[in-house]
């Protein structure tokens, strides 16, 4: 008797199939078996899917075991489709079907007219051929266009007439997607764009398993697991998903966005494009920064939530960042490859182009949004590694441990709000603990540094440390750097005391910026 998986694909007769170890079993069978071997031996099944391990990967796994067909509902950029295309891995290395027959019927149960008269001809001469798990997967973006002949078929008057087939024969039937996936996995992407008569078309094959094709008198019992993907947002904004088909999935599966920076750090180190034909050096705190700007977004008042900020933003401004820094340092090649805060204005097109705004974003306009969120990431991370900036008797936030899951996002508003009025009071220097007192009284004094990104390493740096005690406060907080990435944590410390109008910030012409003090700006009309 045949026993390997090599021997198996061999096999090429009905006869020769029933004389080896293999044995029918239907698609759900099929995954739910391979799953509980998987769990058994302890290997995963899905690869590349990050900070899913307790929420969404234990109900995949629930929905399979129990044989069900399931939707994923998230917004947009988590993984939805990545997930149902690894459902491929569950599958066996190999199928056998009836040579030719476009259901991929099983060789034991034939069930269209071509398997059922070559099974009557033939009998155990029937010809099989095997076919791989990769084909056994098929997927359909769901569009408004899409027609019920799409997804279940209809009647060929083409075939009929090069054929000479009486239109009453089954044979003239073109069979649309669904059947053809018959004994694999279906997917339909973005379900509720699908038109409701469509959707209807579909209640026969979850419920019943059957497929009926313009009024011809059969039923074709379909083996498919059908899984569905779907934004929330498509609910009103496109269309619905009708509520009986809602009724006949059987299991609903909610995805998330990234809920540690950790995580979301982790999905960008595996899906961004980082390869240079020199490295790029990134110091730790850069990758916080740029996933902090979509975990920002994803709260900000600005941007329409019910459309989701998308993990590809973090993962396309760091591409971005890269290429910026790489395209300097080729300008000016003896210079360090490491980033300096200018780079970080080649992000904002990867912010611009994932947001939705609401009137007020709007309003701002979608370029000084993205620059206010880039902003509120340099301050949100420098908070994590940097003392506050302002002495327990002031009445600013007292912000939670970023790593609490339950943090409520700062309000980045009203502290802007209250750094005015403190600015006002006559003690307000006072309050500012002495890590700062000494850097802010350099501004205040009528001291400024002015940057640009045509200076050299050795001059960005020198302009930054006539700052008195600005490289103190960075070693003694950042410890040991190299040239680079202390001149720019310089910077990055000069910005943050910015983004909490201690000092002011200045563009001047020919690409440069300015830090002054912020009263003397003010009085001198600047910005």
């Amino acid at each position: 008797m045949t026993t390997s998986k090599h021997a198996l694909t061999e096999i090429r007769t009905l006869g020769d199939l029933k004389n080896s170890t293999w044995r029918s079993r239907s698609i759900k069978e099929e995954l739910r078996e391979n799953l509980l071997h998987r769990l058994r031996e302890g290997r995963p099944w899905l690869t590349g899917i990050v900070g899913y391990e307790d929420t969404v990967v234990p109900q995949l796994e629930h929905a399979i075991l129990s044989k069900h067909n399931f939707i994923l509902l998230g917004l947009r950029g988590q993984a939805k489709t990545r997930i149902v295309r690894q459902l491929v891995g569950l599958l066996d290395e190999h199928m056998p079907a009836i040579q030719g027959c476009p259901l991929r019927d099983d060789p034991y149960h034939p069930t269209s007219a071509h398997s059922r008269r070559i099974h009557a001809e033939l009998g155990n001469a029937t010809p099989i051929e095997w076919i791989p798990r990769e084909a056994r997967y098929h997927e359909k973006l769901a569009t408004p266009d899409v027609t019920i002949a799409d997804i279940i078929g209809d009647v060929d008057p083409i075939k009929a007439a090069r054929e000479r087939i009486d239109l009453s024969d089954e044979g003239v039937i073109h069979y649309g997607i669904i059947p053809r996936s018959n004994r694999g996995i279906f997917t339909l992407n973005e379900l509720p764009d699908l038109q409701p008569r469509i959707q209807v078309g579909l209640l026969n094959i979850l419920e019943e398993k059957d497929v009926q094709i313009r009024g011809f008198p059969i039923r074709i019992p379909l083996d498919v697991l059908l899984t569905f993907t779907a934004n929330p947002e498509d609910y009103t904004n496109r269309g619905n998903i009708i509520t009986p088909l809602k009724d006949r999935i059987d299991s609903q599966i909610l995805t998330h966005y990234p809920k540690t920076i950790e995580h979301a750090i982790e999905i960008t180190d595996q899906e961004a494009w980082t390869e240079r034909d020199e490295p790029i050096e990134l110091p730790p705190f850069v990758y916080e920064v740029i996933e902090e700007i979509a975990f920002i977004a994803r709260q900000s008042d600005y941007v329409d939530q019910s459309s989701g900020v998308s993990q590809r933003l973090p993962i396309r401004a760091r591409e971005l960042l890269l290429s910026a820094v790489e395209r300097r340092c080729i300008l000016h090649p003896k210079e360090p490859r490491v980033p300096r805060l200018s780079d970080f204005e080649a992000m904002v097109p990867a912010v611009t182009g994932r947001i939705e705004l609401v009137y007020e974003g709007e309003q701002e306009g979608p370029v000084l949004v993205a620059h206010k969120l880039v902003g509120r990431s340099l301050l949100k991370v420098f908070q994590r590694h940097f003392p506050p900036v302002y002495g327990p008797k002031d009445d600013g936030p007292k912000r939670p441990s970023p790593r609490d899951p339950e943090e409520e996002e700062w309000d980045f508003e009203a502290e802007e709000s209250r750094s005015k009025k403190r600015r006002q009071r006559p003690d307000d220097r006072q309050r500012i603990p002495s890590e700062y007192s000494e850097v802010l009284s350099f501004f205040s004094s009528g001291g400024l540094v002015e940057l640009d990104d045509t200076m050299s390493t050795d001059q960005y740096r020198h302009a930054l440390e006539q700052v008195p005690g600005l490289a103190r406060l960075v070693e003694q907080h950042r410890g040991q750097l190299s040239p680079g990435e202390r001149a720019l944590t310089m910077e990055w410390v000069l910005e943050s005391l910015h983004q909490v109008s201690l000092i002011a910030k200045q563009s001047v012409d020919g690409g440069r910026i300015r830090f002054t003090d912020m009263l003397a700006n003010m009085f001198s009309g600047g910005i």
